[in-house]
């Protein structure tokens, strides 16, 4: 029998598990100051000094950044992210496609033997609201809804480790997707692949699915060329 007692949670601890949900549901957005401290320990109903210790610890994670004279911001969503753009140069991109292609490849074929009929036609719902977007120019609007489409593919793997990792790379690359939108709409080249996974996670083809995976990742990088 083992006989160690675990020993409770620090106060400080609890609260910078609160305050990461309300980054990760996005109710503070990246981007969106946080509520002042006074606010913050009516919030929790804790001390000032259990609020300053948790926004440290988010601050030092990545997720919160101080501005002087002007209170405390998201700066990311998720802990990864920060991780990844600290090892990983702001050049980098086809390091950062390569890891998105490796994430993105498996979790299609696992989506391929998984995914439901309500799954799937969450998808194309998903792809459809992209098409129109890239169908106007709407290059804002287009790169949201690609994000949210290849998102939902990587949650119907079922693998939650690997969306976490998804979502961090994901958020690295969100402006370099955006050039990459930018560069396709302009040219009226729709990256290929999109509905080809699709058909093939509904048909259960896990090799078309990565096979379909590797063709628009392919269009992605020859965007950056």
């Amino acid at each position: 029998m083992n006989d160690v007692i675990t020993p409770p949670r620090r106060t400080s601890e609890l609260v910078v598990d609160r305050m990461r949900d309300l980054i990760r549901s996005g109710e503070w957005a990246v981007g969106e100051r946080i509520p002042p401290e006074p606010a913050l320990v009516a919030l929790f109903g804790v001390g000032r000094n259990t609020i300053r210790e948790a926004v440290r610890a988010l601050e030092h994670a990545g997720m919160l950044v101080p501005r002087r004279g002007d209170g405390t911001y998201v700066r990311s969503r998720n802990l990864l992210a920060a991780a990844i753009e600290s090892c990983v140069p702001g050049s980098a991109h086809h390091d950062l496609l390569g890891a998105r292609r490796a994430i993105e490849v498996e979790a299609a074929a696992a989506a391929a033997q998984s995914a439901s009929a309500e799954e799937v036609a969450g998808l194309r719902v998903r792809l459809r609201a992209a098409e129109r977007a890239f169908a106007t120019g709407d290059v804002a609007g287009y790169t949201q809804e690609d994000i949210a489409f290849h998102a939902m593919l990587v949650e119907i793997s079922g693998n939650r480790l690997l969306l976490e990792l998804y979502d961090g790379i994901v958020e690295v690359m969100q402006r370099l997707h955006e050039s990459v939108v930018e560069a396709t709409v302009a040219t009226g080249d729709h990256p290929s692949g999109h509905v080809g996974v699709v058909d093939a996670i509904e048909a259960g083809d896990a090799a078309a699915a990565r096979a379909a995976v590797h063709s628009y990742l392919d269009a992605a990088l020859r965007g950056l060329a």
